[in-house]
């Protein structure tokens, strides 16, 4: 889905191989490396629905959401239970360690970022949040903030807010992004990431180190996160502004 959409389910794709050096050759930004890290489709609840929130719901409720069925209607939406904190030590402590070892990178946390849409949205602001001392930044688009697929009695939204409020990182060293569309299922989110936004003023981020953006007209599809991607790639590498 990031780079290639002949071998994609809907043949669309991100297209962050040509976004990224179009932005390195026009010296938008300096030179980077873009890991796609492999999504298992089936786990994709079970591994990128943040794990603390999802502990602190009501049992009943969360013992509700793990038997939901898939959109699709094959298999249950959660294929096993939510093991995101496992997901993020293997970023943490396998994946990143060896692409540091062996690719030409600066491993330090200023110039380590995640980003990702839908889903991985969610595990985007999660890693920042568990692992400020890994990553100085997360670009969170089309954030799925109703975690499931309904928004009738949902109480998930309040457990990811609640959490951004308590553990997320120092302004001063951290950036993230968020954005989401006003159609298919971006439609939903808006009133969520309100929430969220009075909560990143709250905890002192500013236009320096957060923004949110709202696109007219856009779904939720990998077309539209590909037309707005050098947005948040452009906030994250920028210098922040000391005033």
């Amino acid at each position: 889905m990031l780079f290639d959409s002949t071998s994609t389910w809907n043949h669309q794709e991100w297209g962050v191989d040509e976004v990224i050096s179009q932005l390195i050759n026009k010296g938008s930004i300096k030179k980077c490396m873009v890991v796609g890290i492999w999504n298992s489709d089936t786990a994709r609840h079970s591994e990128y629905f943040p794990q603390k929130p999802f502990k602190s719901l009501p049992k009943s409720y969360s013992d509700s959401l793990l038997n939901l069925a898939s959109g699709n209607g094959n298999g249950k939406l959660f294929s096993a239970p939510v093991r995101s904190d496992d997901y993020l030590k293997f970023i943490v402590l396998e994946l990143k360690p060896y692409i540091d070892k062996n690719f030409g990178v600066n491993p330090s946390m200023e110039t380590t970022y995640i980003a990702g849409s839908s889903m991985g949205g969610l595990i985007s602001f999660y890693a920042l949040c568990e692992y400020p001392e890994v990553f100085s930044g997360a670009a969170c688009l089309s954030t799925h903030w109703i975690g499931v697929f309904s928004t009738e009695n949902d109480l998930v939204p309040e457990t990811f807010v609640n959490y951004l409020a308590q553990n997320l990182p120092e302004p001063a060293s951290h950036k993230i992004y968020f954005d989401h569309g006003t159609e298919t299922l971006d439609k939903l989110y808006e009133p969520y990431q309100t929430k969220v936004d009075s909560v990143m003023m709250v905890k002192g981020y500013d236009s320096s180190n957060w923004k949110t953006m709202i696109f007219q007209g856009a779904d939720h599809t990998e077309n539209a996160w590909r037309a707005r991607l050098q947005i948040p790639v452009r906030f994250l590498f920028s210098k922040r502004i000391v005033e």
